[in-house]
């Protein structure tokens, strides 16, 4: 046999095993009709409610009261305290109760476990996942109209004081770098789009917020659209504040830095409120409008001096060693 020949059958042996190795038989799924009734209840359940057996909770409220049987009127003294973490172990749908009709047998450990109406649960409760809990942080209606007003006062005359001493501030006195710019527009997008998933698509919210995932690959668009949008942030945060450090002395990077965080927030205050009412998208496009003009206008440096290499803005005196530029 010649070599020829021989190269041949190589890869006659070499594409067949290629071939065996695509073959997929598709995913073990179980067959449906080879579920009990509770399994097939159980899934229900978790479409629905988006937890079930053995899903982990961790106390929000003071104290929460369980009960030994589901759909008694009198709790015994049995309690789980705030900081406490519970596992779901049955879940019961009581139609006889009029007030919640769905109880949930939650237990602490061994020795610690009793039934609690789900509605009453919910409230107390929020899913063991540190990304679920800093989303219960920022969903607080109350805690946004208190930051909403401290720091637009704050960010108020924090830039009044600036704008006083010609200090340099996002928007008004920038510097060369587009980065704080599109920190801004980032955050004012983000919060315009976090309003508008609770808005329009609470349910799907409502099952990322059980199980929350960075990845926004794995989810749907718009909220993988806004889980890019937050990795987006930490990046261009990082490059900001890399090229206000590299522009600026210590002092003025501080003080710029400082302000640029206080226009970030009003940014998340106003626009993730503002979208509840449908004028946050109004305010959007006005925003960004604002911020690209702004930047255009005031903070590209068009012209370099001749003598010393700084970046001026218009032509005549340098500030940095008084040479005339025409």
């Amino acid at each position: 046999m010649c070599m020829r020949q021989i190269r041949k059958l190589l890869y006659l042996i070499f594409s067949a095993c290629l071939l065996a190795s695509c073959y997929n038989q598709g995913p073990q799924t179980p067959d449906a009709w080879d579920l009990t009734e509770k399994q097939l209840d159980s899934i229900s359940f978790f479409t629905t409610h988006h937890y079930t057996q053995n899903y982990n909770f961790v106390v929000n409220a003071e104290s929460l009261p369980l009960s030994d049987e589901p759909f008694e009127m009198a709790f015994d003294t049995l309690y789980v305290v705030k900081g406490e973490r519970l596992v779901v172990a049955d879940i019961k749908t009581i139609p006889a109760d009029s007030i919640d009709s769905v109880w949930v047998k939650v237990a602490r450990d061994q020795m610690t476990q009793g039934w609690i109406r789900e509605s009453e649960m919910l409230e107390g409760v929020s899913p063991d996942d540190p990304i679920s809990q800093f989303i219960d942080f920022f969903s607080d209606t109350h805690l946004l109209v208190f930051l909403a007003f401290l720091i637009i006062v704050i960010v108020a005359y924090g830039l009044y004081r600036l704008n006083k001493r010609n200090a340099y501030i996002v928007h008004f006195n920038d510097i060369d770098s587009f980065y704080p710019t599109l920190l801004c527009l980032l955050i004012a997008v983000s919060a315009t789009l976090y309003a508008s998933i609770q808005m329009f698509g609470a349910e799907t919210w409502r099952h990322f917020y059980y199980h929350p995932s960075l990845n926004p690959f794995a989810l749907p668009l718009h909220l993988g659209l806004f889980v890019a949008s937050v990795w987006a942030i930490i990046i261009v945060g990082v490059a900001a504040m890399d090229d206000v450090i590299r522009h600026l002395s210590g002092g003025d990077a501080i003080l710029y830095l400082g302000g640029l965080a206080g226009v970030c927030a009003v940014d998340y205050v106003v626009f993730s409120v503002s979208t509840l009412y449908y004028i946050g998208y109004l305010l959007l496009i006005a925003y960004v409008i604002f911020a690209v003009y702004r930047y255009i206008l005031y903070a590209r440096h068009r012209y370099v001096c001749g003598n010393c290499g700084a970046k001026l803005r218009k032509k005549g005196i340098c500030p940095h060693c008084g040479t005339m530029n025409t």
